[in-house]
């Protein structure tokens, strides 16, 4: 999916952290210039200009939007952490505030890019049991879903009328750490390593996941293709149970074993040990797109093994 034409520039706004750098790497291979807007500068270093913003007001750093060729939206608060009520209100404002001033910044600039490209969340849909929600699929209720209903509500106003957009809901992101702290991904190894990586509850709860190539050119796709617009499911056509996911990864690992986890043992010890919130380990959903399907994007890894096989081999 190489472009050979002109360098163009295209700005990663919350760019600094895993995702954004994964992303900022890919489009540079693909002859994009890339700006990183965040509000730190990114742990590594690469091919990519860091502009610095608050994510809340308006400032110079508008500029870098003018005349860009698109624009990429991933900044917010990270879920993996416990769910006080500071961090609860950080996680929606993080996400509400940033798309509002995008769209502020969008409107104080002669040339604004012509196609919006917004990160969501497949948590929106809630924590159906064994149900593989679609596009079409309702939302769900609870903190997740409603953080996620307001990100793309506020994405809906602050977007020009004449802005292509497209909302990509993402699943859990199975990729590499480049000096951002990698993803969750680094967590699950880590306690594969120590032995405790087989079920958690119930290990019936879906595992909604996509490699981390598919997803960038997921994003490079959205800002290239012109009919692409709307909301999509960013996630790999085949989704797993939780035990299964563990198993993949266990063996990706060369790992023969890994003990279960009951459901009060996470309750106890997530916060305590690993300060984030048992529910992201005891809950999940089975997504997938029909919109992906139907528009003929072949993901080049749709089964979890070789994803994570790829993934482990690359670290080793």
């Amino acid at each position: 999916m190489a472009d050979t034409s002109p360098t163009r520039r295209i700005v990663i706004a919350g760019g600094s952290g895993f995702l954004g750098l994964s992303l900022a790497q890919h489009l540079h291979e693909n002859n994009f210039e890339v700006v990183i807007l965040s509000r730190n500068t990114p742990r590594s270093e690469g091919p990519w200009t860091h502009v610095a913003w608050d994510g809340r007001s308006l400032g110079n750093w508008k500029s870098c939007l003018d005349g860009a060729y698109g624009m990429v939206n991933l900044a917010g608060r990270t879920v993996d952490c416990i769910k006080t009520p500071d961090h609860q209100d950080e996680i929606l404002r993080s996400r509400v505030e940033s798309t509002r001033v995008l769209g502020q910044a969008l409107r104080a600039i002669d040339q604004p890019p012509p196609v919006w490209v917004q990160m969501g969340t497949a948590h929106i849909f809630g924590d159906p049991p064994e149900a593989i929600c679609t596009e079409q699929s309702a939302i769900g209720v609870g903190l997740a879903p409603d953080v996620a209903m307001a990100w793309e509500e506020e994405f809906a106003k602050a977007r020009l009328p004449s802005q292509r957009g497209i909302v990509l809901r993402t699943s859990f992101v199975v990729g590499r750490d480049r000096g951002a702290g990698g993803g969750a991904l680094d967590r699950l190894s880590l306690l594969t390593r120590l032995g405790l990586g087989g079920r958690i509850g119930t290990g019936k709860q879906g595992f909604s996941w996509i490699h981390e190539l598919d997803l960038n050119r997921l994003f490079q796709r959205a800002l290239i293709q012109e009919s692409m617009h709307g909301v999509y499911i960013a996630s790999a056509p085949n989704p797993v149970s939780q035990i299964e996911f563990m198993r993949a990864l266990r063996e990706a690992m060369g790992i023969r074993f890994g003990l279960p986890a009951f459901a009060w043992m996470v309750r106890l010890g997530a916060p305590l040990l690993l300060r984030t919130d048992p529910n992201l380990a005891l809950y999940g959903r089975y997504v997938r797109s029909d919109k992906l399907r139907e528009e003929g994007f072949a993901f080049q890894f749709p089964d979890v093994g070789p994803a994570l096989q790829d993934i482990t081999r690359s670290l080793s």
